[in-house]
């Protein structure tokens, strides 16, 4: 059987640039493991697989059955689309042709599925024997994935991690030996390192997330005091009933922020976002004002969209001051819908949909009265402004003529241009030494 072409793959719809490919040395290391393991492809999970390599490679090299989970909704459209263009157009289509080159006589096989995409949990690894890891950025989502595959993968399962040399840790070693008696690292190769870990410890308490804090926000307007105070909540408090939780959510002083393993900041507001907060919190408390910023911002029954809105703490806090409003909080990142409902539910909010969607392309367009827009400027571990131009041509979209799009980025990067191209007339409101805050009439 020829090798598999890994060229073919590609990124989209991710950003594609020549310095960004859709596999690297790891996702190779980890299909050879696979390949001599002698596991069948039902038994296997492949978790972080960014746009397919490793599933692909191996159901094109005859395992059909492989269970994989990826966080970002652009990994799994990518995983689509190059299963498409490598003529995978479905399961029985792929089981079929796998079952052909294995023997003519193995007709279960084309009953088969090539993959299934699942969620991180008990369906994702319940019979699992072996898990192929791309290791993730934070030690808090390898804590996630490693509870859960020691929560439920089959008592003998074998976990192969593997990263890039550089961006791995001593301290992703010691997340796994709190769940695998043995962490093996294995010798380096093409600047990639793989980790075998094995005889899993079965958790014998709850899973450890979501995490949750209390953030109160002072009821002054200077620069230093918008930035939000936290408060670690318990899990008893977390887990108390929606009554409760709906009081806590809707005090004066602040909202209840959730967050599962994967969410960026974790239970914590980044300071971008507290920058942003702090001039929302700014303009809401002016109560008479001519200025369109005030207007916007405190207008009753308007559709909000928060877009790239991560644990959700843009959505709650407008939510919670804005009652009426229509609030859409949407992020590709499935941790972080995860998360931003846990805050939502946290904070009693009924009137915020959260929805899994890449740069909102699901929602119609001109249907925002108002954008709130964190971009990142991140691509996975490589800094690329892509990703933050991408969201605001599509915050362009979703804006209605006359709507406004209030931004905060990074004060190094080119945005302003960017927004005042897509959007429409953008005003600097706040710019600090890291953050600046602009705000954009849509056009």
């Amino acid at each position: 059987m020829p090798e598999f072409d890994f060229t073919r793959l590609r990124r989209t719809p991710d950003v594609e640039a020549p310095n960004l490919q859709a596999w690297d040395a790891t996702d190779e290391l980890l299909v050879g493991e696979a390949l001599t393991a002698g596991i069948h492809g039902a038994e296997i999970a492949v978790i972080g697989d960014e746009y397919g390599a490793i599933t692909l490679a191996l159901t094109d090299a005859g395992m059909p059955g492989i269970r994989v989970h990826q966080d970002l909704v652009t990994g799994r459209r990518a995983l689509a689309r190059n299963a498409a263009a490598l003529g995978i157009t479905d399961g029985a289509d792929a089981a079929r042709r796998a079952a052909s080159e294995r023997a003519a006589d193995e007709p279960d096989g084309l009953r088969v599925p090539t993959y299934t995409q699942g969620e991180l949990d008990e369906s994702l690894l319940t019979g699992i024997r072996l898990v192929l890891l791309q290791l993730p950025k934070s030690l808090a989502e390898l804590d996630e994935i490693a509870d859960a595959i020691a929560r439920w993968a089959d008592s003998d399962a074998v976990l192969i991690a593997g990263g890039r040399v550089k961006h791995m840790t001593l301290a992703q070693n010691e997340v796994l030996r709190r769940y695998f008696g043995e962490v093996q690292p294995q010798r380096a190769e093409r600047k990639s390192r793989l980790v075998v870990a094995r005889h899993l410890r079965r958790p014998d308490g709850p899973p450890p997330f979501p995490v949750s804090s209390r953030h109160s926000f002072p009821s002054e307007t200077s620069t230093s005091a918008r930035v939000p105070r936290a408060e670690q909540v318990s899990r008893a408090e977390v887990e108390a009933s929606s009554e409760s939780r709906a009081e806590v959510g809707r005090s004066a002083d602040g909202l209840t922020l959730c967050a599962y393993g994967g969410a960026f900041a974790g239970d914590r507001i980044d300071i971008g976002t507290r920058v942003l907060l702090g001039v929302m919190s700014s303009w809401a408390a002016e109560s008479v004002s001519s200025r369109s910023q005030a207007r916007s911002l405190n207008d009753p029954g308007r559709t909000v969209i928060d877009l790239g809105c991560g644990t959700g703490a843009l959505a709650a806090a407008y939510a919670l001051a804005h009652p009426a409003s229509r609030v859409i909080a949407t992020d590709r990142s499935a941790a972080a819908v995860r998360s931003a409902r846990a805050t939502m539910a946290a904070n009693g909010l009924g009137n915020v949909e959260v929805t899994l969607d890449d740069a909102g392309s699901a929602i119609a367009d001109g249907t925002a009265d108002l954008v709130l827009l964190n971009p990142p400027f991140h691509l996975g571990n490589a800094v690329d402004e892509a990703a933050g131009r991408r969201l605001i041509e599509a915050a362009a979209r979703l804006t209605r003529p006359g709507g406004e799009v209030w931004t905060v980025f990074n004060s190094h990067l080119d945005h302003r241009r960017t927004l005042a191209r897509e959007v429409g007339i953008t005003e600097q409101i706040v710019r600090t030494s890291k953050f600046t805050v602009t705000q954009s009439i849509k056009r």
